[in-house]
């Protein structure tokens, strides 16, 4: 039943109504006045949401698992409750029966699969959402890593992607979702990002480009493919022998020094970042093997995020607008990156970086209690939510996979000090721009600025992303948001019940018409009238 795509679009399309009726009858009961008490039930409501759609994906599979891991990436629209529950849904899904898949890998091969493996396990020793890993043997001994993809997960998606695209409509025309985010764009980087993990030539691709950017990195290697047995859905690939890095028990069993490890490791996902092309998106402990003797071996190269010059480029203004204190050079940055919507307001943004900076450098955030610190916290988040800022799916699944990346580094190595390896790469990457681009006369000032910027972030405390106080014009704009998204909101609620009665007026209306009950048609027909004009007039 849950392969059929009338079925799964059913259960997906009525999960997502429901949740936007939660939503509006909440707004409607609340009017937006979020006290501590109302805001500690919305952080209820949206938590036991975020538990039906984990339920749900993990039930139905398919692109509900991938979509549950995209969208806890996106802390610019999704609430921080909601995320925090996506958090614990994982890749690990029930196979297929094997017979299914051998038979999908003797499709592709064209010939029984015997014809070029002397062995296979029985079952899968890896299994995701969208492929199995199997363990095998060619006929000249080498011992391979098979991944075939799941039977009908093509069909499945395709059916997943178009109940996603009704429940985006249904987003914009039942939320002001689209004030703030464009939701097509959304939709585009979604299954740009999902939809390039089926091309498993396209994995290919990606991990042979990483080896030939870092051929002379000592300590780090990536698997061998084999073309002649690869293809769309089938991808074979040497079988590394080794653990994951996360396995402390093997790191000291062989005797490896876990700060080196870590050192290197993070020296790799450096240089992905500042020069620009493809970052490993996942960088899971299972994702990163470690040999008995040492060297790293990086694997699974379907969601790779794309790093541009550019972007490089905008990173580097970023870093000098934050420098220099040219805050308008900060928001040129991240406008070239495609972080802010065309109608966003630069300055409220570039007075909450100012914030920002003078916050962490006049040192009085240690002075803060941490009621203080949660306060900013929310007042910047208030605005970035309520501005038209919206994080490209390249940079959103970029920032997941530096936290996961952050947190396996933590593992190998509690005192690992980031920014002591940080500096003197960064250094070099400074002087490379500043020469390429030539933006100062002096550059040893700007060199001096970024060590210091360097050491200043060191004592950035870990929670502030926020400023210490509210400009009168951030207070200003609040306020006016609050009133426009109250009358928003009872007007889109006032238009959705002329709908819900206009519906019910038409259904009465055929009853009546089936069944000869004339008073009952005039009745119905006068309700259904007013209530469609209501609904046409609040939607002017």
């Amino acid at each position: 039943m849950k392969r059929s795509a009338s079925y799964r679009i059913i259960r997906i399309v009525w999960m997502a109504v429901i949740f936007f009726i939660q939503v509006l009858l909440f707004q409607k009961r609340h009017r937006g006045n979020f006290t501590p008490t109302v805001t500690e039930k919305w952080n209820t409501l949206v938590t036991n949401q975020a538990k039906v759609y984990k339920k749900t994906a993990l039930e139905l599979g398919g692109l509900l698992v991938k979509l549950g891991q995209f969208l806890s990436t996106r802390a610019d629209i999704m609430p921080a409750s909601f995320i925090e529950e996506l958090e614990g849904l994982t890749d690990q899904v029930t196979p297929v029966p094997s017979e299914m898949a051998l038979q999908l890998l003797d499709d592709e091969w064209e010939k029984p699969h015997s014809e070029y493996l002397r062995d296979i396990t029985s079952k899968p020793v890896a299994s995701a959402s969208i492929g199995e890993v199997y363990k095998a043997v060619l006929h000249n001994g080498a011992e391979v890593a098979i991944k075939i993809q799941r039977p009908n997960i093509e069909r499945i998606l395709r059916a997943d992607f178009n109940a996603v695209r009704i429940v985006i409509w249904l987003a914009k025309k039942w939320s002001s979702l689209s004030k703030q985010i464009d939701l097509n764009v959304l939709y585009k980087e979604m299954t740009d990002v999902i939809g390039a993990e089926l091309n498993f030539l396209e994995e290919i691709r990606n991990g042979r480009g990483f080896a030939e950017r870092f051929p002379n990195m000592t300590g780090v290697k990536f698997p061998v493919y084999y073309d002649e047995y690869s293809t769309r859905k089938v991808l074979v690939m040497e079988w590394i022998e080794g653990s994951k890095i996360t396995d402390l028990a093997f790191l000291e069993k062989h005797h490896i020094d876990r700060k080196d490890l870590s050192n290197r490791l993070f020296r790799l996902f450096l240089e992905q970042v500042l020069e620009g092309g493809q970052f490993h998106a996942d960088p899971h402990g299972g994702n990163i093997l470690i040999r008995p003797d040492g060297t790293l071996v990086l694997i699974d190269f379907g969601m790779v995020v794309n790093i541009t010059k550019e972007d490089a480029d905008a990173m580097f203004i970023i870093t000098e607008g934050i420098i220099l204190k040219q805050y308008n050079r900060v928001i040129d940055g991240l406008e070239t990156m495609n972080f802010l919507l065309p109608n966003a307001d630069r300055k409220v943004l570039a007075d909450a970086i100012e914030k920002v900076v003078k916050a962490y450098e006049s040192n009085d955030l240690y002075d803060m209690n941490s009621m203080v610190v949660e306060n900013i916290l929310q007042d910047l988040q208030v605005i970035v939510r309520t501005q038209p800022v919206q994080m490209p799916a390249e940079f959103a699944f970029l920032g997941r996979a530096v936290s996961v990346f952050v947190g396996v580094l933590y593992i190998l190595d509690p005192e690992i000090d980031l920014l002591a390896i940080t500096r003197p790469r960064l250094v070099v990457w400074a002087k490379k721009k500043s020469k390429d681009k030539n933006p100062f006369t002096n550059r040893k000032e700007f060199q001096r600025s970024v060590l210091n910027g360097v050491g200043q972030v060191g004592s950035f405390p870990r929670k502030i992303t926020s400023f210490l106080e509210q400009p009168a014009l951030i207070h200003t704009y609040l306020i006016q948001r609050d009133i426009d998204q109250r009358e928003f909101q009872v007007k889109m609620q006032n238009r959705l019940f002329a709908g819900f009665i206009a519906v019910g007026s038409f259904a009465t209306l055929t009853y009546s018409l089936i069944n000869f009950h004339s008073e009952l048609a005039i009745g119905s027909s006068v309700i259904l009238l007013i209530s469609f004009w209501k609904y046409r007039h609040l939607g002017k």
